[in-house]
């Protein structure tokens, strides 16, 4: 793929807007959640597509989409804890194989949850943004927001009498939206530690099968060997009556078999959902269902084979092609989801949840193709990590099964919720639905939680560390977010510091960063007490993430005069699946055109400081002044009457804080133009 020559760091941080109503409480945790579904550009699966190109997008899911799915033969049956199995075993083993993939993969994921997209992106967070563009479960504030910009006005007010009881409960109880909000973090964790768990899992179980034909080759080589190609691949880019006990715990290996589903719903954004289905009823399922099938009959005949369940009833005439197969299925399985890592990196750091990292578009049509070097880097040693320390294929399939089973039982949840509060589902079939996969989800939990000592415990580990990582970040972004409204600067203020006889207004155009729309930073102020001045033309710039995929290129730059001469707003504003394009003079010129054509058609309803022309004049003799850029860098003074969680986790804050990638280089800024104002916020 052409990587694009410009690298695109997203920017959050200190460059995200949040309302705020009158009163000045905080509306939203970090990003908007009032936003006309009207402003994102129509999806993938909105278009009008020919029966050709379904075809090909279907032939194009097989590696993308299913990639981690038709590599579960590996590892299944080697994952299972089987002693002395039976015919009757092996059958009952099938037969939950046959009604998992049939109810989780063809009902619950194909079917039902392929209509629950977010203009038409997919994935567990979808469906959190989906229910935060529905009803208000900001964790600061339950209070609906209040925007004075007609692009963005809403009818969700109006639809509020409309809500079901449970939306209303969620709105009142704040800590019904914060285990929801904590849902849907461990839902991204444990994807993301899908996306460490799936390389070490497919390319070990691959590389196993040197083995059988190699008998003296040892696990270790083995584990070197699956190592070096994952380096590689990086720097490249009802028997239970009967069994009890042990029945229950073969279902730990079992739940691999449905493996991969998952991305059906993930990388929805990526195509669309006809093309999902197509390669799914005709292609993947079939294909399952006969392997198993044909796994199952071999070790009915050779039943301790378990083992190697998938390497051994291979016929030797066709032993080295398959294995050739099967490892480059496992490269393009482990390849799938680490694109899905990056993207669910990308969906987190765009809407502050995780702190900023590099992120290079790979494509200049398709905006999910991402990579991030950063984040490549440490997949790769967690990967590799995984494989050299534990190599046993049965530990890492383990810890496999607890996040396939986790991530399908979050899914299901927040599935359930969007059926009551959204599509309003009558009553009995929102039941069945849940009580059938839940309950049947909760099974697979529960037995892969007994696994929690023999490598279950790896995918909580590192899920812990990335839930540390993003309640870090987003606790410090809220304090941060509280602190600026509670000390805006109003239009009265700026009037005020402006009418002191020792500040001027200097030649030039500037772009001063602030967060809130409804007034202006506090560094503001802080900046004018200091400095004494201000530019002759002032464009107080905010970048605004909207919970939509993408925004229309018309409604991407919003500006709007301000009551003080050369004062004026702009509101950049795209959404998680968008890239922040503006860069360099373009950006300066793009802003400064929309501002001209605005001065044009869009006069004061006050008295006028200047005409029209006088005032488009004065803009232009600021941009061939000079440009500047003021952004804050803030640091929280952490106070002795703070408690000692704010201590620990505000000093844990500045310290990701200090680490991360800037956010004003997204915006292609040439290093002479910033500058940069230090502040101390009071904790």
């Amino acid at each position: 793929m052409d990587r694009q020559q410009s690298d695109n760091e997203l920017a959050t941080a200190a460059d995200v807007v949040v309302l705020v109503n009158g009163s000045g409480t905080v509306a939203a945790e970090n990003h908007l959640l009032d936003v006309n579904h009207s402003m994102a550009s129509s999806p993938l699966d909105n278009r009008v597509i020919g029966q050709k190109e379904n075809l090909v997008l279907a032939f194009k899911t097989l590696g993308v989409v299913f990639g981690g799915l038709v590599t579960s033969p590996l590892y299944v049956y080697p994952s299972m804890p089987l002693k002395s199995p039976t015919e009757d075993d092996y059958l009952g083993i099938y037969s939950i194989m046959f009604w998992t993939l049939s109810l989780i993969g063809v009902v619950k994921y194909a079917t039902i949850a392929l209509k629950a997209d977010d203009q038409g992106e997919g994935g567990t967070f979808a469906l959190y943004s989906l229910l935060c563009r529905n009803i208000n479960i900001g964790i600061l504030s339950s209070k609906r927001m209040e925007s004075n910009s007609s692009l963005l006005s809403t009818n969700l007010s109006g639809e509020s009498e409309r809500q079901s009881r449970l939306g209303k409960f969620f709105e009142r109880s704040l800590v019904s939206r914060r285990v929801l909000l904590f849902i849907a973090i461990l839902g991204m964790c444990m994807l993301i530690g899908d996306g460490i768990l799936t390389p070490a899992i497919s390319v070990l179980s691959a590389m196993d099968g040197i083995r059988a034909p190699f008998p003296s080759v040892s696990k270790t080589w083995v584990e070197a060997l699956s190592a070096f190609i994952l380096i590689l691949l990086f720097l490249l880019q009802s028997y239970f009556l009967r069994n009890g006990k042990e029945g229950w715990l073969a279902l730990g290996g079992t739940v691999l078999c449905i493996t991969g589903s998952e991305a059906m719903f993930a990388d929805l954004g990526h195509f669309n959902r006809s093309s999902i289905q197509i390669a799914f009823f005709f292609a993947i399922y079939p294909s399952l269902v006969l392997t198993y099938a044909g796994q199952t009959a071999y070790l009915i005949r050779h039943p301790n084979d378990h083992g190697d369940g998938f390497y051994k009833f291979i016929p030797s005439a066709v032993y080295w092609p398959l294995f050739a197969i099967a490892t480059l299925a496992a490269i393009v399985a482990s390849q799938s989801l680490i694109s899905a890592t990056f993207s669910v990196i990308k969906q987190s750091v765009v809407l502050d949840y995780f702190p900023r990292v590099k992120v290079v578009h790979t494509s200049s049509s398709k905006e999910g193709e991402v990579y991030s070097p950063e984040v490549n880097f440490t997949l790769m040693i967690f990967c590799v990590a995984v494989i050299l320390i534990f190599g046993d294929g049965k530990d890492i399939g383990n810890a496999f099964g607890v996040v396939v089973s986790m991530v399908m039982l979050i899914t299901t949840v927040l599935l359930t919720l969007v059926m009551i509060i959204i599509w309003r589902t009558p009553p009995v079939l929102t039941a069945l639905y849940f009580i059938t996969f839940f309950v049947m989800e909760g099974v697979y939990v529960s037995a892969v939680f007994t696994k929690i000592t023999e490598g279950g415990w790896i995918p909580f580990a590192i899920s812990f560390i990335l839930a540390v990582i993003m309640f870090g970040w987003f606790y410090g972004r809220q304090r941060k977010i509280e602190y600026e409204v509670t000390h805006k600067i109003d239009l009265d203020k700026l009037n005020l510091l402006l009418s002191d006889p020792g500040v001027q207004r200097v030649p030039g155009l500037c772009f001063f960063y602030t967060n809130i729309q409804d007034g202006l930073t506090p560094i503001l102020g802080h900046y004018i007490k200091n400095m004494k001045s201000l530019h002759e033309v002032t464009i107080f710039t905010t970048l605004r993430y909207l919970l939509v995929p993408k925004v229309a290129p018309h409604e991407r730059i919003v500006v709007k005069k301000l009551r003080l001469k050369g004062v004026y707003r702009c509101t950049i504003q795209y959404g998680y699946a968008d890239s922040l394009c503006l860069e360099g003079n373009d950006f300066v010129t793009q802003v400064t055109d929309v501002l001209r054509d605005h001065i044009r058609n869009c006069p004061d309803e006050e008295a006028l400081i200047s005409s029209d022309e006088a005032e488009i004049s004065d803009l232009e003799d600021a941009k061939v002044a000079g440009v500047v850029h003021v952004h804050g860098k803030t640091r929280f003074h952490v106070g002795k009457n703070c408690s000692w969680f704010d201590r620990i986790m505000l000093a844990f804050y500045e310290v990701l804080h200090s680490n991360c990638r800037p956010a004003l280089p997204a915006l292609g800024v040439p290093p002479q133009q910033r500058i940069e104002v230090g502040m101390l916020y009071e904790a």
